[in-house]
């Protein structure tokens, strides 16, 4: 088998770990006393100590007949590599020689838990407002992305261990995620309607959208977790020309917007006031409509009163005839004078009072006013766990649920104290 060495081979036992403090990946190496050629760097005794702490992931690269495999091992875990606790490195530790000679294993250390933290900026590029597609304005976005690793074996199936240099890595997360967030600002005023000019004030609303457009492709592309996204700017170049016209485009818009706004409020001012006072006049008219009419017949009234003077008096002397009937016209006259006058003074009759019905013993009794129950309430036969209904209502529901009702049995007296 291809993998071992030569007994004598490979160096003594070594301690496998991870003692850098920030990483991502990074590959165990034996001492350099160990080993004098390059393939002995990946030489691992039988009895070796494997230390993986919490939060850290060992992986084991080797090759076997079938390919390459890995092992993967999660920590907390401190243990010595022999067959009997290690079964996944069991073909490869016990195969050759007694499980003596070391064997050939490349092994990395991944970060599970710590945060990777990038901080970016976007150089000036133009934004567009809908309203003025001819006015370009140069904007910039700057701010710190921050990612961790969370499901290690895609991590692994979308890139090689072998030779992996974190600052490349960085560098393609970062390019990868400006050209997104790029784009997804150009669309904002489109998508969204944020103005350019209030775009700065949208921090906040920007940065949840481009986490939202572009998470799943970390993931996707680089097999790692979009934690977080803190923009710390959003900035508009306010010394360009196309700004400044820009800015005056939108204070003219906003000041004829203004303008019209209160044309309009101003008319329906006048419209509602116009309203108003025709509904006034035609109360007032209603009111006065009556007067009116008492007037009128006042007048009629008034020649027939001055008529039965000439009744009762022809040629100088008394006519009875005439002067009865004056006294009956007069009479007639006078009752519908008074009737008038109590239709003009009459007040509109009393509104109904609402009627209960309230179920007593399992039965519903008949219709019952607020007076009728508090009397009913003083004797003892209405409670409040009584039901209710009254027209309007679709169910049943208890006494007590009225405010009506339910001060009924608050205005009744408790019990007489016993002497």
């Amino acid at each position: 088998m291809g993998l071992f060495s030569k007994k004598n081979e490979g160096g003594l036992m070594d301690v496998i770990r991870c003692d850098k403090q920030e990483y991502l990946v990074w590959k165990w190496r034996p001492d350099s006393t160990s080993f004098n050629e390059s393939k002995k760097e990946n030489a691992i005794r039988f009895g070796s100590k494997l230390r993986v702490k919490d939060g850290e992931l060992a992986v084991f690269v080797y090759k076997q007949q079938n390919g390459e495999l890995h092992d993967f091992i999660v920590g907390p875990l401190e243990d010595t590599i022999k067959t009997g606790n290690f079964p996944i490195l069991t073909n490869i530790v016990g195969a050759a020689f007694g499980g003596n000679s070391p064997f050939q294993a490349e092994v990395y250390f991944i970060n599970l838990s710590g945060n990777i933290q990038l901080k970016f900026g976007i150089p000036y590029f133009d934004i567009y407002d809908p309203r003025f597609m001819d006015l370009g304005i140069p904007c910039s976005v700057r701010g710190t992305i921050t990612f961790n690793l969370t499901d290690y074996r895609n991590f692994i199936k979308l890139n090689q261990l072998m030779n992996f240099e974190i600052e490349d890595f960085q560098n393609q997360i970062k390019d990868l995620f400006i050209r997104k967030a790029k784009s997804v600002v150009l669309n904002i005023p489109a998508d969204t309607g944020i103005s350019v000019m209030q775009i700065e004030r949208k921090i906040d609303e920007i940065t949840a959208l481009i986490q939202l457009k572009i998470a799943s492709e970390f993931n996707n592309d680089f097999g790692v977790n979009l934690k977080r996204i803190d923009i710390a700017a959003i900035e508009l170049d306010k010394e360009h020309s196309n700004y400044l016209q820009l800015k005056k485009s939108t204070v003219d818009q906003q000041t004829k917007l203004a303008e019209a706004q209160t044309t309009i409020g101003i008319a329906n001012l006048e419209e509602s006031m116009r309203i108003q006072r025709k509904d006034v006049e035609m109360q007032v008219e209603g009111k006065n409509i009556t007067v009116h009419q008492i007037n009128q017949q006042t007048e009629v009234l008034k020649s027939a009163s001055e008529s039965l003077g000439t009744m009762g008096n022809v040629g100088g002397g008394m006519n009875t005839t005439g002067l009865m009937t004056g006294m009956m016209m007069g009479s007639a006259i006078g009752n519908q004078m008074a009737g008038m006058m109590n239709n003009i003074n009459q007040t509109p009759p009393p509104l109904p009072k609402a009627l209960y019905h309230i179920a007593l013993n399992g039965q519903a009794g008949g219709q019952h006013t607020l007076e009728q129950l508090k009397q009913l309430v003083i004797s003892g036969q209405f409670t409040k766990e009584h039901h209710v209904w009254k027209e309007g209502m679709t169910a049943w529901e208890l006494a007590s649920s009225f405010s009506e009702i339910a001060q009924l049995f608050s205005a009744v007296p408790p019990p007489p104290p016993t002497v």
